[in-house]
């Protein structure tokens, strides 16, 4: 039982798409993706600096763009049907909507520029911010959180955390962190998964209102709850809702476990999913495609494991 796993925003690297543009066939599917979305993708994915790409407006339509073109490839040749289903973390829900069937590749793009776009003005409205928060007690955290008005945003498991809201406050919990944690601050632009995006929820309904989704092909896991998902409809309502509401990570990997998963794929831009995995799901097989020399290893895991 292979499961697809697709990255979210943080993922992203500086130059992590040169390798891919050795291929004549990726380079003219991100032109296609830049020109639909008004980004100029292959700029920022090979030449941009850390710092452009941090950009909630460039980073997301970036990394979905990744995935959708290395599951284009990944699932070529007959591979679509000898997988088990497919996830992915926060805006990775959208690549992995699209894996499904949910959603076209020009709805997926569409939709992934709106997001960004959104949840980047409603990042503006006021300071706030995001923090890991590695080890301790989980519900010590969340007491914590509680007093210093802090939301969890990403329950990633693995004993990792990801709180949010504003800047003072998480820098109050930087300073005297629960027993045993230690709190790292993310570069990111504001408080991802919280009451700080209702703003672009409202906005991504009315996108959402313009799509047709289509029930997922292949088994399709949400962030909500770490449960299957079967109709696109529903799929859409908590891929809107999500923008304001925690990743569940830890829960979509407890349902691989249940199923029986066999082996993890993380499409482009890989390693944070496969890392997390690692440590959630001991022993079992993952390969992370970071560039194109990764796909054979990926061809073999699909290939070996419907041999057993």
């Amino acid at each position: 039982m292979i499961v697809v796993v697709c990255p979210g925003q943080g993922s992203q690297t500086p130059g992590f798409l040169e390798p891919w543009l050795r291929d004549p066939t990726f380079t003219a599917g991100l032109d296609e993706i830049s020109e639909a979305c008004g980004i100029d993708l292959l700029r920022h994915g090979t030449v941009s600096d850390a710092d452009t790409i941090r950009d909630t407006r460039i980073a997301q339509p970036l990394i979905v763009a990744a995935g959708l073109l290395t599951l284009g490839v990944l699932l070529a040749d007959g591979r679509r049907e000898r997988i088990a289903g497919i996830a992915g973390h926060s805006v990775g829900e959208i690549t992995a909507a699209a894996g499904a069937g949910i959603l076209s590749a020009a709805d997926a793009v569409r939709f992934v520029r709106e997001r960004g776009n959104a949840m980047a003005e409603a990042a503006a409205l006021e300071p706030s911010g995001m923090s890991a928060v590695l080890g301790g007690d989980e519900a010590e955290l969340l007491a914590r959180l509680d007093e210093l008005d802090l939301a969890p945003a990403n329950f990633n498991g693995g004993g990792q955390v990801v709180v949010a809201g504003s800047l003072a406050a998480l820098a109050v919990l930087g300073e005297n962190p629960t027993p045993r944690t230690r709190v790292i601050p993310l570069q990111v632009a504001g408080a991802f998964h919280t009451r700080y995006m209702q703003p672009a929820v409202q906005h991504l309904a009315q996108v959402a209102a313009q799509v047709l989704p289509a029930d997922p092909s292949i088994p399709i896991w949400t962030n909500r709850d770490g449960n299957r998902v079967t109709s696109g409809t529903r799929f859409m309502e908590l891929l809107v809702d999500q923008v304001s509401s925690p990743v569940r990570w830890d829960l979509c990997m407890r349902s691989f476990a249940e199923a029986g998963v066999t082996g993890i794929i993380e499409v482009a831009p890989a390693g944070a999913l496969v890392g997390l995995a690692k440590r959630a799901l001991k022993g079992v097989p993952s390969v992370a495609i970071k560039t194109p020399d990764d796909l054979p290893a990926a061809f073999d895991l699909i290939d070996q494991q419907n041999l057993v």
